[in-house]
């Protein structure tokens, strides 16, 4: 036995070194607390309901809904890499597509556990299923995103599969290889209810004629929310896929995808950073002057004082606008703080997008009597996004400490 290895070093990947057991037992600690500061949170919501949450009979949607739509697009990494791994066959996206399946997972999953606490009546989460409202985009998002979830799952098995210990098992070395092979099918069928479920999520909004900052008419194809759900997630989720990547090499202290693949799934995203910028600004403009005096209504009647300003409308725009124009120029994306600075500003803006439909869609006065609502999320709500946070990111460290997720690692940090 090598002393001077962690003693669970047997279960690294081949080649590969991890941090003493003493130093990872440290951060898993420190991620506990978050995780058990959020269970509590999470308990306290489900046994005495919603009123421990900021939210009211006016925002029934609020900072959950914002977390849950921010993180299923940000984790569509998952299942626009896998189509273009395995469908489209781009090989040197290999070194990358297990970290964009496992960040898929994790969001996804931790998107359900929000979802659990707040639709408010847990136990009755199965009459979504039983007594489906067909006439409900709803409907067809918690069907699409049950299944692809199953999907996930399925994808993030074989990497469990492969730990090196587990390998030196034959039955699981079978099963393993079965799963690949059949991972072309897993990611088709994963990009088919992702995008569903991805743009139903956004016509959701376009069809709630009630609400004039979310409703959207004449415009191509309507609802057109939907099609801008869908581009936003293939635009963000590459970047975010490279941004995960980027802090666990800082965290970790190694390599573990080279520079050329973070800049081919630039390169990707960008271009579909383009359509989605252009789309999303026809959109708005169209919006503006035609959707909104048809209802009579004027773009200044849809912002108010600071909190729903107009800093924000432009601050979405901006941040999607700056980098399209900045990535585009080689030498600019090819300066890794302005590649990465420029990643940071589109998840933000994608972001803040979703907050705007969840949050000032619902504040804006739709009756004669209305005044706008304030709405600010209590200590509850951040505990419950926070115990996501850490559930994800104690997982991702476990996959990280015991399965090959970078098959480029061990070669990128030989001695």
């Amino acid at each position: 036995m090598d002393y001077s290895k962690p003693i669970d070093a047997e279960l690294f990947p081949e080649g590969c070194e991890r941090c003493s057991l003493t130093k990872f037992l440290g951060w898993m600690s420190f991620l506990g607390v978050i995780f058990l500061w959020g269970l509590y949170a999470a308990i306290r919501v489900l046994g005495f309901g919603l009123g421990e949450t900021g939210m009211d009979d006016y925002f029934g949607f609020g900072l959950w809904i914002t977390f849950d739509l921010a993180v299923i697009a940000l984790g569509a990494g998952a299942f626009f890499t896998g189509a273009l791994r395995y469908i489209l066959n781009i090989d040197e996206l290999k070194n990358i597509v297990n970290l964009a399946a496992v960040i898929g997972f994790l969001c996804y999953t931790g998107a359900m556990m929000i979802l659990v606490l707040d639709i408010g009546q847990p136990i009755r989460a199965w009459f979504g299923y039983w007594y489906p409202n067909v006439h409900s985009m709803l409907t067809e998002v918690i069907f699409c995103i049950t299944c692809y979830c199953i999907v996930l799952i399925l994808e993030y098995v074989p990497l469990v599969l492969e730990n090196r210990k587990l390998m030196q098992i034959r039955f699981v070395r079978i099963l393993a290889h079965n799963f690949h092979v059949y991972m072309p099918i897993f990611a088709g069928i994963g990009a088919f209810l992702s995008t569903f479920h991805q743009g139903s999520l956004g016509g959701m909004y376009g069809v709630l004629f009630g609400r004039p900052y979310l409703f959207r008419e004449g415009f191509f194809i309507w609802p057109w929310t939907f099609f801008l759900f869908v581009l936003s997630a293939v635009a963000s989720g590459p970047m975010f896929t490279v941004l995960v990547c980027t802090a666990m090499e800082k965290l970790s202290g190694r390599k573990l995808v080279s520079w050329d693949v973070k800049q081919l799934m630039g390169r990707i995203a960008g271009t579909m950073l383009i359509v989605y910028t252009f789309f999303k600004c026809l959109d708005s403009w169209y919006w503006a002057v035609d959707t909104l005096a048809m209802q009579g209504l004027t773009f200044d009647d849809m912002f108010y004082g600071w909190i729903y300003g107009k800093w924000l409308f432009w601050a979405e725009h901006l941040l999607l606008i700056i980098p399209m124009f900045v990535l585009m120029k080689k030498k600019w994306r090819e300066t890794p703080f302005i590649f990465y600075t420029m990643m940071i500003l589109v998840c933000t803006s994608i972001t803040l997008n979703r907050y705007l439909l969840t949050v000032q869609g619902l504040a804006m006065p739709v009756m004669p009597f209305d005044a706008w609502q304030t709405y600010a999320p209590n200590w509850v709500e951040w505990a419950c996004c926070a115990l996501v946070f850490a559930y994800a990111a104690m997982v991702l460290s476990l996959t990280y400490r015991y399965t090959p997720i970078f098959p480029q690692e061990a070669e990128l940090n030989k001695k």
